[in-house]
């Protein structure tokens, strides 16, 4: 529950305390029973319980408010803290003061002070906690003597200050544990957030540089055009130039169609975040793009899922990011890539499977890395593997590649469907 605040430290500190709280209402409410019914002592039973009811209501009240969405601050947090002090410090007050057995629970409020709070809010506990214990030591109601029972008193006695000390130290360690899983989990997120920092200030610095690549490209790819358009023309009989000069031809194609589509394609995804194709759709239409690209790449497509088939967002990121994985796989293979792909009404699950050496030991451990690839300049710098992980995990999928039993790698993809609205 709290699931809304569970994200902020002090939130999820001050639930701890408030089940901590619920713990020391119920310890209370046993201690008074056992009392009144082995000793039968003669102390202000109604002014306990009503403190008592107090602690419980001002609880109640803090469960409603852990369902607002307010931030805790530290001030409110130490208010907290010192409602329990107060409460404690009259309980005691009514029931021996410092000849009670629990006074040593003043040290819990100031454990956790100093364990979630700034040195200034510790030390001011610290001062009321022993302003609350050196009261005590003066002004308190003195608990009846009653020599019959004087012998029960103080074993009584002596057992309630062996369960004050087993009640401190295990609230202790169990609160410092919780605090020490929320540092760790705090520098964990830190870190992941660092580097998700430095993964789009990559993408952003790639991004400016194929943007000028782009530009660049338009001059050339036209040159190309032209030059390829009158090689065609002057050798009409040549049947086998003719196919080359046309595979040629509708490669200079695809890449300024791409370049004209890209811009275009990435102003939609700002304005529309996309459009929508049913998955089984958008694979048949990237494999036919992509088989245009890679003629000469043998592969075989199986696919099986609910049908009629749950959408996926067709945009240039999702289209690219797997453009780029079977690439990576054509490149790998020595025969032919195997593609599967099965969906769900959630996910889209593909796996790529190719059969050649398989990842070595680096690979593994670096792959999705800027700029790491065991290709030759010539084949490859790197990026194609990057940009794939960090735009299908941006989109809230994953990528995972590993070895195979046999032979060959296998690339899994996992990306999040449009789920329809019933």
């Amino acid at each position: 529950m709290f699931n809304d605040l569970s994200k902020s430290p002090l939130s999820k500190n001050l639930q701890r305390l408030f089940m901590l709280r619920n713990i020391a209402i119920l310890a209370q409410c046993l201690t008074f029973s056992l009392v009144y019914i082995i000793i039968d002592l003669d102390i202000p039973w109604t002014e306990m319980i009503i403190v008592v009811i107090l602690l419980a209501t001002l609880n109640l009240l803090t469960w409603i408010r852990l369902y607002r969405k307010w931030p805790v601050s530290h001030l409110e947090f130490f208010a907290q803290l010192l409602i329990d002090v107060f409460a404690l410090s009259a309980l005691l007050y009514f029931s021996g003061g410092s000849t009670n057995p629990f006074i040593s629970l003043y040290l819990l409020p100031l454990t956790i002070a100093a364990a979630t709070l700034p040195w200034r809010y510790t030390w001011v506990m610290a001062t009321i906690t022993i302003g609350c214990y050196t009261i005590l030591l003066f002004n308190y109601i003195p608990l009846p003597h009653d020599h019959s029972k004087h012998l029960i008193e103080f074993n009584l006695h002596v057992s309630g200050m062996w369960l004050a000390f087993v009640l401190s130290t295990v609230i202790i360690a169990w609160f410092v544990v919780k605090m020490s899983i929320s540092i760790r989990d705090r520098d964990h997120d830190l870190a992941l957030a660092r580097e998700q920092v430095l993964r789009n200030e990559q993408i952003i610095a790639l991004g400016t540089l194929a943007a000028g690549a782009a530009h660049e490209l338009g001059t050339p790819l036209s040159t190309m055009a032209v030059i390829t358009g009158e090689l065609q023309k002057e050798y009409v009989h040549d049947s086998e130039f003719q196919n080359n000069i046309r595979i040629l031809r509708d490669q200079i194609t695809h890449c300024k169609e791409t370049l004209t589509q890209l811009l275009a394609k990435a102003g939609q995804a700002r304005i529309e975040g996309g459009s929508q194709l049913p998955v089984n759709e958008f694979l048949n239409s990237l494999l036919e793009k992509w088989e245009l690209i890679r003629p000469a790449v043998k592969f075989s497509h199986q696919s099986k899922g609910p049908l009629p088939a749950p959408k996926i967002m067709d945009n240039q990121l999702v289209s690219q990011s797997i453009l780029n994985l079977l690439n990576n796989a054509a490149d790998a293979s020595s025969k032919q890539i195997e593609i599967k792909s099965h969906w769900d009404e959630k996910n889209l699950h593909l796996e790529i499977i190719d059969d050649g050496d398989g990842l070595s030991d680096e690979a593994t451990q670096r792959a999705g890395e800027a700029f790491f690839t065991t290709k030759t300049p010539e084949q490859g710098f790197g990026i194609g593997l990057f940009l794939a992980n960090a735009n299908i995990e941006r989109l809230g999928g994953s990528v995972h590649l590993f070895n195979l039993e046999n032979r060959g790698a296998c690339t899994q993809v996992t990306l999040p469907l449009i789920e329809s609205k019933s």
